[in-house]
């Protein structure tokens, strides 16, 4: 639907700043798929991480992909199913990557991602050596083009007949929040939190 377009670039960097996981939509041998995996985007680049051997990472630079990051934000409840929805913010970046293989650009990528993802454990835990550089691959896609969507707001039934049945309308809203830390069971019992990890 058009009303939900947006096209203020800072509506497409608040939506991928909000997230690190997104779908991978590419062909594989005529085949489409559609991939999970992390990422991590700065001004005018989307990173993607994935394993040297994911078929869909080897490939995707070979043609136009399609990468979605979605948040729901809340289902909306209407008088009516047909009227039911969900409150969502979504961005779409279209293009052809390109494999990074310029070591400094790859750790500077990963880099990214890591700290989209956990901010402040780059530089907490140990970086990855050459071996498991070779092993990962990691495209850069640009954000040059785009489509970005969101729906807000209490159910469209409002000022209809509808709304006379005497039926309770409106939110569930949903959200997505980081629990508890559960330390490794190996975890030597004097290894302290670090601070990037803690909560005042």
């Amino acid at each position: 639907m058009k009303e939900k377009g947006r096209t203020a670039r800072s509506d497409l960097d608040a939506v991928l700043a909000a997230g690190f996981l997104c779908h991978l939509g590419v062909l594989v041998d005529g085949t489409p798929m559609v991939v999970p995996t992390v990422y991590g985007a700065t001004a005018d680049t989307l990173y993607l991480h994935g394993s040297s051997a994911s078929r869909s990472l080897i490939q995707a630079p070979d043609g136009t992909v399609c990468v979605t990051v979605t948040h729901v934000d809340g289902v909306v409840l209407a008088r009516s199913v047909f009227e039911h929805g969900i409150n969502y913010r979504c961005a779409m970046i279209y293009g052809v990557p390109r494999q990074v293989t310029d070591e400094a650009e790859k750790l500077t990528g990963l880099r990214v991602l890591t700290e989209q993802a956990a901010p402040g454990q780059w530089d907490y835990a140990r970086r990855p050596s050459r071996k498991e550089l070779a092993a990962t691959s990691l495209l850069a896609l640009g954000l040059d083009e785009a489509s970005v969507k969101v729906r807000t707001g209490p159910p469209d039934d409002g000022d209809s007949p509808d709304a006379q049945l005497g039926l309770w309308a409106g939110v569930l809203p949903l959200t997505t929040v980081r629990g508890a830390l559960v330390p490794d069971p190996a975890l030597p019992p004097d290894i302290e939190l670090p601070a990037h990890l803690r909560r005042d």
